[in-house]
């Protein structure tokens, strides 16, 4: 499946909030980064759900090769 570099940026985006996420201890700190990880999550998402719309593809399997990508660069499809 041909992914757009723009979903794969924003998994990557939605990834390294998530890593930033796992280091911190202060619960206050983790509260913050927890929003901007799921604002990050939701921008992604909602970009593959358009993008998959207008292809007419199903958008699980976009969403897989795009986690895919990122997550297991030369290994997929994508």
């Amino acid at each position: 499946m041909d992914i757009p570099d723009s979903l794969i940026d924003l998994q990557r985006a939605a990834d390294a909030e998530w890593a930033r996420l796992a280091e911190l201890t202060d619960n206050d700190e983790r509260e913050q980064q927890r929003l901007v990880w799921f604002e990050a999550g939701a921008r992604a998402q909602a970009a593959i759900t358009e993008w998959a719309a207008a292809e007419n593809k199903n958008r699980y399997k976009v969403e897989k090769a795009v986690r895919e990508a990122v997550r297991h660069p030369g290994t997929g499809d994508a």
